[in-house]
């Protein structure tokens, strides 16, 4: 079983910062790509970045500029690093983590995995 908890949500003023962080645990063969979403009350989960194996990001345009992701592969972690933050930024903020769970010759069993979220809220 994988398991990915999420820490570093809290309250902040408009224009402050904030850092989540996000550790995967259990049986893995390997963690590949890794991201960041979030989902405001009456909206729709959206992406906000991911981040590859090797390091190659990408951004919601909405965030690009204030927003960093990076990882450390030897802790099976995630990171984002928000700036400048916006009340409209105000979300839970979900860690993904696309894993392979096990490989074979015949067979790479690759599964998705979720955080349970953390709150994050912008004040203006």
């Amino acid at each position: 079983q994988v398991q990915l908890v999420e820490s570093g949500g809290g309250l902040v003023q408009a224009g402050g910062s904030l850092r989540l962080s996000c550790v995967a645990s259990g049986s893995m063969f390997s963690i590949n790509s890794m991201g960041w979403y979030r989902q405001a009350p009456g909206k729709l989960r959206e992406l906000v970045a991911t981040i590859s194996t090797r390091g190659d990001t990408s951004y919601a345009e909405i965030v690009k500029g204030r927003f960093t992701i990076s990882r450390d592969n030897a802790k099976n972690t995630v990171f984002l690093q928000m700036n400048s933050l916006k009340p409209d930024d105000t979300a839970v903020y979900y860690c993904h983590a696309d894993v392979t769970i096990s490989r074979t010759y015949h067979y790479t069993d690759t599964r998705d995995y979720w955080g349970q979220g953390t709150q994050v809220t912008v004040s203006s």
